[in-house]
């Protein structure tokens, strides 16, 4: 028993506390703590009317997941290594002296994420949203050049998430835009080619205008007809009054059927001056038809302009708030600079090596005395 306890507690204790004491180069570590904050913004409506209100925003814990496991990632440890040579600063602790705790250069990628994970902790409270690291080094400077580093790479993310969720929302009120402002484009062309094709400008313009010339004409046409009846009880038919009344009548109506015609309408025969049975219509439509054209396009001009407009008040709503960063990081402390090196913990890692050792010791001998027991 003796002499397994000093094989299997006494001698891994000691060592381990030897090299800890002799071999182990101190570590510094340096703590960062942020978090991610977002920014309400009012509606597309509020951003014109001057109503837009921005809050103090909470963290986002997605958000934070994606930090948590950001910072645990490859991509994060070769941007680091990019920017200040992991390999060359966890090789201070010189592999061959300290073949535990040091970096042994140059090794893969893995290796230096392998080592990453032993250095850098991260502590994610998923009630608050916090996020804390604690990077290890084995100079002050070091750690906290790594800290710096990891705060701006967690950084750099948080924006290139919030670009891209604005890029969409700019991009498909651009595109609301775009389709409505060719929609206006086409409804705008096609009523100037009805314009010119007509050389009308307001179809209502010229049928007031006409309707005012028709009703002249029927109160002419009244007042002929009675001078013609009165000849005609006067006197006799072959009088040149009563011719002329006649002319003057055929001529009223002929303009008023022109007229009629040129408005889509129809007129009842009277007999006079005209081959159509008596109580048919004389056929007419083609005013009536532009007015209708007219009408049909004037309402794609009105919706195009009312698209144009709510689609214009939205993308620059979108490009409003595309202009505020809706996710940013906040830092609650800031990379620290150390003054004493904490790490290695040599009492703690020594106890605990003897702690385990013991209980190791303790269940091996347990165990032979039972065995012995049994024979």
């Amino acid at each position: 028993m003796l002499v397994s306890f000093l094989l299997l507690v006494m001698v891994p204790t000691g060592v381990t506390a030897w090299y800890l004491w002799e071999r182990a180069a101190p570590r510094y570590a340096s703590t960062v703590g942020f978090s991610v904050r977002t920014e309400d913004s009012g509606s597309a409506m509020e951003l014109l009317g001057g109503m837009m209100a921005l809050g103090g925003g909470g963290s986002s814990s997605s958000d934070t997941d994606i930090l948590y496991r950001f910072i645990q990632s490859q991509e994060i440890v070769r941007s680091v290594d990019e920017r200040l040579d992991l390999r060359a600063l966890w090789s201070k602790g010189d592999p061959e002296v300290d073949p535990v705790f040091a970096y042994h250069s140059p090794g893969t990628i893995e290796d230096l994420h392998d080592h990453w994970t032993r250095m850098v902790s991260v502590y994610n409270d998923t009630g608050t949203g916090l996020l804390d690291v604690e990077v290890q080094a084995f100079t002050p400077e070091d750690a906290r050049a790594i800290a710096q580093a990891i705060y701006e790479e967690s950084q750099t993310l948080i924006n290139r998430l919030s670009d891209i969720a604005q890029e969409d929302t700019t991009r498909l009120a651009r595109e609301e835009l775009d389709e409505s402002v060719e929609r206006l484009k086409v409804a705008r062309a096609a009523m100037t080619r009805f314009r010119n094709e007509t050389q009308i400008v307001d179809p209502a313009t010229s049928l007031q205008s006409q309707m005012g010339l028709l009703s002249q004409l029927e109160q002419q046409l009244a007042q002929g007809l009675i001078e013609l009846d009165l000849l005609r009880q006067s006197t006799s038919g072959d009088d040149p009054r009563v011719q002329q009344a006649e002319a003057r009548v055929g001529v009223i109506e002929a303009r008023m059927d022109q007229e009629r015609a040129k408005l889509g309408l129809g007129r009842p025969a009277t007999g006079i001056d005209s081959d159509a049975p008596e109580g048919t219509a004389l056929p007419g439509t083609a005013f009536a038809d532009l007015v209708g054209e007219y009408e049909s396009l004037a309402v794609d001009l009105e919706f195009g302009q009312q698209a144009y407009v709510a689609a214009l008040a939205s993308y620059d709503g979108a490009l409003a708030e595309s202009r505020q960063q809706t996710r940013y990081l906040a830092a609650h402390v800031e990379p620290t600079l150390a003054e004493r090196a904490d790490y290695p913990r040599r009492w703690t890692l020594t106890l605990l090596t003897g702690f385990f050792a013991m209980l190791a010791w303790a269940m091996l001998t347990l165990g032979a005395y039972a065995l012995r027991d049994r024979r």
